[in-house]
């Protein structure tokens, strides 16, 4: 990878990650004490107006984030909330 590559690649990151943990707080919020799916969590942000609309890439990357570092874990699963597919039921540790 050539060096441009390199600093756009750590420019963009640099600039998102503020964001990326403004938004993990707001997923830990919603979540509090209770079991959540990636969609639940994300139709309440959008009811809230934190998120403009449904997009769950908003909400599952910083749950994996969150797991990586031990705050958050799976609990099981249930049917998804706009689909028939089942997902990851996440709680607080």
């Amino acid at each position: 990878m050539d060096e441009i590559t390199k600093e756009t690649r750590r420019e963009s990151h640099d600039a998102i990650l503020p964001k990326a943990k403004k938004r993990a707080r707001e997923i830990l919020q919603v979540l509090g004490t209770r079991s959540m799916t990636v969609s639940e969590i994300t139709e309440e942000l959008v009811g809230t107006g934190v998120i403009p609309y449904f997009n769950r890439n908003y909400v599952a990357p910083r749950l994996t984030e969150l797991k990586e570092i031990g705050v958050v874990e799976t609990c099981g699963r249930r049917k998804a909330t706009r689909s028939d597919a089942t997902e990851a039921v996440w709680r607080r540790v």
